[in-house]
């Protein structure tokens, strides 16, 4: 306290006063500053008091009412208890309901890398969880007293663009992972340029790709990948441009910047990503009948099981049992055209005689059927009955862009050949 013996002796025209409030709850010591002339206080300058002030009383904080948010991934070898105890929920009710609930079942089946939100309380009680399904639809299970609902909603949809560029160094495979490039698109990427480009042995070191590909995102976490929206692939010194382009609501194809469809009526391989154990020839030692006979076909070496594609559209002629070929399919395209695929282990579920086949639906699976010493696939391609190597035979194209498309088409093209252009030598592989 200051006396008046102190004032006295300063003699001064300011006041110095400060006040104090200690040891009160929740916010400890708070301590106020002031400097004001006297004569503005209007007060007698020989009689000082200190009073002590007390602050407003501040209401606890209800526990049950405070709530905390965890996210996880899925992990490899996940279990929904080792999922729970990361998300640090601590309830039995909650982990019977997710093991065992056949509203659920979703939540068990989510692959590895996909998100889960979970809303607890301080005890670890689940209050919600919510997580995208496998099909995009978002999920949230949240609990009502002593039980379990579970809603679904329409995720929101953000769809991003992403470039990747690369340089063939030992495989396709190894340039697009290291670029970053998902499966899916380095999948794409083959299946656009297959009929122009043998990706079994076209391949050259130094070859360079670039691709504009979509990835479809809700709430931050990675939905599914889109399709490729252009690319370049630099083969041996060609370059290979294709853009997509969608004509109409429910048709789109990839074409080059000056309008020609890259799809063909045939493709070159009915399986991605194999190598050619055993070329066309009219003279082959075979080596199980021990003599030279004519090999008119091209056989696919790949692990039994390895999906089997048609090559066009088409009719089924033939799914069954066949000599040498073991189980094969044969599938009748237009004109006189045919394909022959062999030595699979089975059929595609559901394959009958007179089915309606697609490009690129899965018609089997390489096995070692019928005369064949490993496991490959024995595919022919017929005109008018008779074998030609399919590896060299003129394969027609689709229609090209027609007219009335022509404009919209060449401004989408402009833009995303500028791009590619561009990009060509930028390396990407880190940049979203």
């Amino acid at each position: 306290m200051l006396t008046q013996n102190m004032l006295s002796q300063d003699r001064k025209n300011k006041l110095r006063w400060f006040v104090t409030l200690s040891t009160m709850p929740l916010l400890g010591v708070l301590t106020a500053f002031g400097l004001v002339p006297s004569s503005n206080l209007g007060l007698n300058n020989d009689k000082i008091f200190v009073e002590q002030l007390a602050l407003p009383g501040t209401a606890p904080i209800a526990a049950n009412t405070t709530t905390f948010w965890h996210t996880e991934r899925i992990q490899p070898g996940d279990t929904v208890a080792e999922l729970m105890q990361r998300l640090n929920i601590k309830d039995t009710a909650a982990s019977n309901y997710l093991r065992n609930n056949a509203d659920a079942k979703p939540f068990r089946k989510l692959s590895v890398g996909r998100e889960v939100q979970a809303e607890t309380d301080a005890a670890g009680t689940l209050v919600s969880l919510s997580y995208l399904s496998e099909q995009g639809t978002q999920i949230v299970i949240k609990k009502q007293g002593d039980t379990f609902s579970s809603t679904s909603v329409a995720a929101q949809l953000e769809k991003r663009l992403f470039v990747r560029t690369g340089e063939i160094k030992t495989s396709l495979y190894t340039a697009t992972d290291a670029a970053g490039m998902p499966e899916a698109a380095a999948n794409q990427l083959t299946q656009i340029f297959n009929g122009d480009i043998d990706f079994h042995h076209d391949l050259k070191r130094g070859d360079k790709f670039t691709a504009v590909y979509e990835m479809t995102y809700s709430n931050g976490a990675l939905v599914k990948t889109g399709q490729i929206q252009a690319a370049e692939f630099i083969n041996q010194g060609h370059v290979y441009r294709a853009v997509l382009f969608q004509s109409d609501a429910t048709h789109s194809d990839y074409y080059t910047p000056e309008g020609r469809s890259l799809k063909k009526a045939f493709l070159r391989s009915p399986i991605a990503f194999s190598r050619v154990s055993s070329g066309f020839t009219m003279a082959r030692f075979h080596p199980i009948l021990n003599k030279w006979r004519a090999h008119k076909g091209v056989d696919f070496a790949a692990p039994i099981g390895t999906p089997a594609k048609a090559t066009a559209d088409g009719i089924v002629a033939f799914d069954g049992t066949q000599s040498g070929y073991g189980n094969v399919v044969i599938i009748n395209h237009q004109g006189n055209l045919s394909t022959v695929y062999g030595h699979l282990s089975h059929f595609a579920k559901g394959l009958h005689k007179g089915e309606r086949i697609r490009q690129g639906d899965v018609i089997g699976y390489v096995g070692m059927t019928g005369m064949s010493t490993g496991p490959h696939l024995h595919y022919e391609f017929r005109v008018n009955g008779q074998q030609h190597d399919p590896m060299s035979v003129a394969l027609p194209n689709a229609l090209p862009i027609n007219g009335a498309n022509r404009v919209a088409f060449k401004s989408l093209t402009d833009k995303f050949i500028a791009s590619l252009v561009q990009l060509r030598n930028t390396n990407l592989a880190k940049l979203d």
